[in-house]
């Protein structure tokens, strides 16, 4: 069973999901998770496609919002890109050990998690709010091009940035931004060409092929998976 909720970070969600076999792949949302699992802690890159799911463990997860995790992390987004990497290549192997021993001796795993994260969060502050205010303008169906002229910066320049903070161009950011828009319509029993249009598709044909190139999913699959009895994920978490 995966279940979520908001977290105490800005942006950010917490999640966990029981042990069992687990047939939602991981499909890419321009975020970056914190992650726990039997002992382990670790880092989830952004997703360029899918991903299989992380086997049958339990996990806990706090994914940061586009362009909020490198701060946190201290890494720019595009080293960690399509990757799933343990947190003691980044922060240490001790420091690791510590906290994710800490987490495993928590009553309540997903909530110590969390807690490990704001400790961080308010010694690395906030994420670039340009950035921000370019997930929103992207989010909001806007253009590579008017996000740019918004932000002040030219597009080599927003590229650059967008690179570190997102881990890809402001191109594939909006591409993702829009087919999690779209799915988010689907989940809610909107008809496909009807979601397409509303997220910014040129039509259904135009949704299906880039569900294909992102996912490897049918929207109908992807339509079966979300009509089933455990909730769909609604962004990155359990590839190890």
């Amino acid at each position: 069973m995966y279940e979520e909720r908001g977290s105490r970070i800005d942006g950010a969600v917490v999640w966990t999901r029981t042990a069992g076999p687990s047939a939602y792949p991981v499909l890419p949302d321009g975020c970056m998770d914190l992650l726990w699992s039997e002992g382990r802690l670790l880092v989830a890159g952004p997703d360029t496609h899918a991903h299989a799911p992380g086997g049958s463990a339990a996990w806990a997860g706090v994914r940061f919002a586009p362009g909020a995790a490198p701060v946190f992390f201290g890494l720019p987004a595009h080293e960690l890109r399509d990757r799933r990497v343990e947190l003691a290549d980044l922060w240490g192997a001790a420091e690791s050990r510590r906290l994710a021993e800490r987490i495993g001796e928590a009553a309540d795993r997903a909530a110590e998690l969390e807690a490990v994260a704001l400790r961080r969060a308010a010694r690395t502050g906030p994420p670039d709010p340009l950035l921000q205010a370019v997930v929103r303008y992207l989010d909001a169906g806007g253009t590579v091009r008017g996000a740019a002229d918004a932000a002040g910066l030219g597009a080599r320049q927003l590229h650059r940035r967008a690179l570190h903070a997102f881990g890809y161009g402001p191109k594939t950011l909006a591409r993702v931004l829009r087919l999690q828009r779209a799915l988010a319509l689907v989940r809610r029993g909107a008809p496909y060409g009807d979601a397409a249009l509303a997220a910014g598709c040129a039509d259904q044909s135009h949704l299906a092929r880039e569900m294909r190139a992102m996912t490897g999913l049918t929207l109908g699959a992807y339509e079966a998976l979300a009509n089933s009895e455990t909730p769909v994920p609604s962004g990155s978490s359990t590839t190890a």
